[in-house]
């Protein structure tokens, strides 16, 4: 159970001061309406678009979470940036940032018997954003992402 907000904008420098390098891009799944068989990607509830996740390596060496996924809402998947030539990495910028907070309550259980509850939930952050591209590169209104055809509700 978690307590949601609606999203906060946010700038990419202020969540990454370091930067940040994208290991993948692919479709959020819908658990609640996906079944064995059949996969059913997530529609974001605020804009109606596909919800693509990214998952992505902070480039803070301090940071206690060194990996992180934002959700992006955008009608086709996008496309990581190429690699940074000599290394496996892909640098990456977020475009149209924000954050959801909320409280993540997965650890927190009932008290055991004769002690006092003692609650592990945590604030937690959700990180959501329009696009990626390159860092210096403009998406100049073009779409950076490929179609990709993903099931939805009702599809066959």
């Amino acid at each position: 159970m978690t307590d949601q907000l609606t999203r906060m904008p946010v700038r990419f420098e202020d969540v990454f001061l370091h930067g940040a390098y994208v290991l993948s891009a692919g479709p959020l799944r819908d658990f609640e309406r996906s079944t064995v068989d059949r996969e059913v990607q997530q529609i974001d509830k605020e804009t109606g678009k596909p919800v693509w996740v990214a998952e992505v390596l902070t480039a803070d060496m301090q940071a206690r979470q060194k990996t992180v996924k934002v959700k992006i809402a955008a009608d086709h998947q996008p496309v990581p940036p190429e690699t940074t030539p000599g290394t496996p990495f892909r640098p990456v910028e977020f475009d149209g940032m924000s954050v959801t907070p909320y409280v993540d309550r997965d650890k927190c259980t009932a008290p055991k018997k004769g002690e006092a509850h003692r609650c592990k939930a945590r604030q937690a952050f959700s990180l959501w954003a329009t696009g990626m591209h390159a860092p210096g590169g403009k998406t100049n209104g073009q779409p950076q992402a490929q179609p990709q055809h993903v099931a939805q509700k009702g599809s066959s």
